[in-house]
């Protein structure tokens, strides 16, 4: 097959003498070299990396797959699947205007995109970045696509995989140093952190500020036809449709690094654990869908950001907690989603059964000011930050007793910076406790006193945080309790669930909450609370 791509030799260019041929066609110099597809995935949309890296435009042609079977797999928020489809879009076009061949192409499923390509092109090989999943692993293994290392990441899964060795247990906070120490950030040249300590958490946890400022806000990007094309041809999702909140190119994902940088560092750090009723980011970054996606680098995000700290321009304490989320917590759940799959995502050590709750779906309003506040904000945004993903859906969901696989599936579909290498330790793991403490060393259980601490829900709602009885009670608070109560057998040997469970044996009206738990939870499951 002679590939489109492939350039012949002019014999006849101008101020050349013409060379003497034997009579007969011409016959190019050596044989006709099949070009190579490279095979972009909807979340590794970066020219300078993985195995489109390796090649120029008129070494390959590029091959993306818009799966009508992924689309449909899931009831996705609008905004969450406009978002990956539209920076494909997006990704094609700047390949094209940069002289790479490009086919986008729409098929029922990924394999039959690629068996549909390479009998088009007549191709010979297929060759892509290691995906973001198990399943796709195990796809191309199917197809026989030939994969390169995925370097999106500052730790690959086999460094991971060779720092965890050995060890008995691990943590974050080891991974984090280690991160710090190997990459040379922040430290100085002893290996030493700077500023004296390798966290300043004790700085950033402080409750919302009560003088009403306004925080710091971003530009909205102006949809285009591409965008257009893509809410035109999708269906049976929810949520509000995009707005011009989330960067579908490269060029808007730079633009909300430097607004982050120039505006929102500094506040960042001491409150990013604060949650405010209508408030949808506070002065979170919103920059993890732009990673997810490959939009940007966590080298480069790294970069800029300690670039605020170097020039004295933001404070240590929010330059390190930003930077302990991306290179400590983002890849340390890439590292250990690697590290435990597929076994991992069978996990529910606590028997967890429950329906994820029709106020999650969307089926449902509820009076609990801070479920209600959440989810207009995923509603309205397909986001919310990391508190009130972990201390208010992942909480109740916790204390309900929800299915794990359920719950992790749910915020898959519904946050923008959804995916399963993501979702997985942080929901069965970190949220629910389903790996029964492989990832936390105890569960993320709170009653309302917690919420009332770091939000200004509870000011107004029905429920009082300070009640486990009665009708206002707090169902974080019952339900706190009550899942105490629910899992003693299975808490009895955790050292660090001593204080807890010795503080739910001595409540004398333990049987009322215990009767009050069972109507929130039946409540709860009805969409009636």
């Amino acid at each position: 097959m002679t590939s489109t791509g492939a350039q012949r030799r002019n014999r006849n260019s101008p101020g050349l003498a013409p060379i003497d041929c034997p009579p007969g066609p011409l016959e190019p110099y050596g044989p006709v070299v099949p070009l190579p597809t490279v095979w972009v995935l909807g979340d590794q949309l970066n020219a300078q990396r993985g195995a489109l890296g390796q090649y120029g435009p008129a070494e390959c042609r590029v091959l993306l797959i818009e799966s009508r079977s992924k689309i449909v797999s899931k009831r996705w928020h609008v905004q969450r699947l406009h978002l990956v489809l539209s920076a494909m879009e997006h990704f094609a076009v700047e390949l094209r205007d940069a002289g790479y061949e490009v086919d986008y192409r729409r098929a029922s499923s990924f394999a039959n995109g690629v068996r549909a390509h390479v009998d088009e092109f007549d191709v010979d090989e297929v060759v892509a970045m290691e995906p973001m999943s198990w399943d796709a692993r195990a796809l191309f293994e199917q197809l026989g696509v030939r994969s390169v290392a995925n370097d999106q990441f500052l730790c690959s899964y086999d460094e991971f995989a060779q720092w965890a060795e050995g060890r008995k247990s691990f943590k974050l906070e080891d991974f984090y140093r280690w991160q710090r120490t190997r990459l040379g950030i922040m430290v100085d040249e002893d290996g030493k952190p700077e500023g004296g300590a390798w966290n300043f958490d004790h700085d950033n946890r402080e409750p919302p500020p009560k003088d009403g400022r306004a925080w710091p806000e971003i530009e909205s990007f102006e949809l285009d036809d591409i965008d257009r094309s893509v809410l035109d041809r999708l269906s049976e999702t929810w949520g509000q449709p995009p707005h011009g909140l989330w960067p579908v190119t490269r060029a808007q994902a730079l633009q909300r690094l430097d607004e982050f940088a120039d505006r929102a560092l500094s506040p960042f750090g001491p409150y990013e654990d604060a949650m405010i009723s209508g408030e949808w980011k506070l002065a979170h970054s919103v920059l993890s869908s732009s990673m997810n996606l490959g939009l940007l680098h966590p080298s480069e995000v790294i970069e800029r950001i300690v670039r605020e700290w170097d020039a004295g321009r933001a404070p240590i304490n929010s330059v390190e907690g930003f930077v302990r989320q991306v290179i400590g917590w983002r890849e340390y759940v890439w590292g250990v989603y690697w590290l435990w799959m597929p076994e991992y995502r069978g996990h529910n050590s606590l028997d967890a059964d429950q329906a994820v709750p029709p106020v999650f779906r969307g089926e449902a309003t509820t009076q609990m000011a801070c479920v209600g506040d959440v989810m207009a904000k995923v509603e309205q945004n397909g986001f919310a930050h990391h508190i009130e993903r972990l201390m208010v859906l992942g909480n109740l969901a916790l204390t309900h007793g929800v299915d794990p696989w359920e719950m992790t599936e749910w915020m898959w579909a519904n946050f923008v910076d959804g995916a399963e290498w993501v979702m997985l330790p942080n929901v069965l793991g970190m949220a629910l406790h389903a790996d029964g403490g492989m990832m936390a060393t105890k569960p993320y259980a709170s009653g309302g006193a917690y919420i009332n601490k770091m939000s200004n829900h509870c000011k107004g709602c029905v429920f009082d945080p300070k009640k486990r009885v009665g009708d206002t009670a707090c169902p974080y608070t019952t339900l706190y309790w009550d899942f105490l109560a629910r899992n003693e057998e299975a808490f009895r040997g955790n050292h660090r669930m001593g204080q807890q469970l010795a503080g739910m044996r001595r409540l004398k009206d333990l049987d009322a909450v215990r009767e009050r738990a069972v109507t929130v939870r039946s409540q709860l499951a009805a969409g009636t609370l």
